[in-house]
């Protein structure tokens, strides 16, 4: 942790996030709180002892801190204990991207490049609804995670997701040019657009939670609903937006994994296959950085339960070649 150091007996001070936080009872029948703090170098533990709520404030997960108190060895482990605790103000001048786990790319720079491509379009039907959506989601997507738990479940993730599956969209066009690239890279934009409204999202740009819609609907059928909203107030070409719609409702592939429906043209085929294999990349490159050269990582749930080898051919820490 970037803790600045006050002495020389262990008291610091610094900024952090909470990224877990629980209320407790102590032997002695005082209420304390145990929390998870950590910044981009790592985390530690902390408690603070006699919490009043009146005294301290009230605290959630995900909210930054300024924090100061004393570090000390507990099991062979540090753990803080917190003298004094607020929220960050704006005078602080704190960026929640140093707190968090962020895309690698700004998300100006991804949201400005996605523009850009659906403002250049030749079709202007898919021109038009597509600058639409993105013009009116423009501040949540410049933060918005891709997910709550699983790929790109970091501030600005779903931009990176996003773009990434545009640029695998213009790489495949490429070797198929009967693929309409223009009706693919559409649906690749506004595949997972309803997830702005699926989660509910901190201003660290990390997922808390599912919406109420996005438990009793999700985000397949909600992106169709928002197609739907959008063509019928910008007058769309009926079959343009029923084929983005489609896409929207066949993008997981297999009414397994959640679609309404399975891809019924070769645009929603491709965008499945592609959305399938960014994800799992992802989460494999994941898994497998943090593992020793030549060795297995645990089993990955979101992988079919695989343990994966890192040969270590490779850094696996640089981020997806994008611009």
């Amino acid at each position: 942790m970037n803790f600045t150091p006050l002495d020389n007996k262990g008291l610091v001070e610094g900024f952090c996030i909470i990224k877990s936080i629980d209320s407790k009872t102590s032997s002695k029948g005082d209420t304390y709180l145990d929390i998870m703090l950590g910044d981009s170098s790592g985390e530690i533990n902390a408690k603070l002892w006699r919490y009043s709520k009146e005294l301290h404030g009230e605290y959630t997960a995900n909210a930054l801190v300024k924090i100061r108190g004393l570090i000390s060895q507990y099991n062979g482990a540090d753990q803080l204990k917190i003298d004094k605790i607020r929220p960050v103000t704006e005078a602080d001048g704190i960026k929640a991207e140093d707190f968090v786990k962020t895309a690698g790319y700004s998300g100006e720079q991804m949201y400005s490049e996605l523009l850009n491509i659906a403002e250049s379009f030749e079709d202007n039907d898919l021109k038009i609804i597509v600058s639409a959506i993105l013009k009116d989601k423009r501040n949540a997507l410049l933060y918005w995670p891709a997910a709550f738990k699983l790929h790109h479940a970091v501030r600005g993730g779903l931009l990176l997701h996003t773009l990434s599956i545009v640029r695998l969209c213009e790489k495949v066009c490429e070797i198929y040019p009967f693929v309409d690239k223009e009706l693919l890279i559409s649906g690749a934009i506004l595949h997972d657009i309803a997830k702005l409204d699926e989660f509910e999202v901190a201003e660290t740009g990390i997922a808390t939670g599912y919406s109420v819609e996005g438990n009793l609907i999700g985000h397949l059928a909600m992106g169709a609903m928002t197609i739907n909203r959008y063509a019928e107030k910008l007058s769309i070409n009926p079959k343009t937006a029923m084929l983005l719609e489609h896409m929207c409702l066949s993008h997981h592939g297999e009414p397994e994994f959640g679609a309404a429906v399975r891809p019924m043209f070769i645009e929603a085929e491709l965008l499945s296959e592609l959305d399938l294999m960014d994800s799992r990349i992802y989460e494999m490159q994941e898994a497998v950085s943090g593992v020793e050269a030549n060795d297995f990582s645990s089993r990955i749930w979101a992988m079919d339960n695989r343990k994966l080898f890192n040969h270590a051919r490779k850094n696996l820490n640089s981020e997806p070649k994008l611009f």
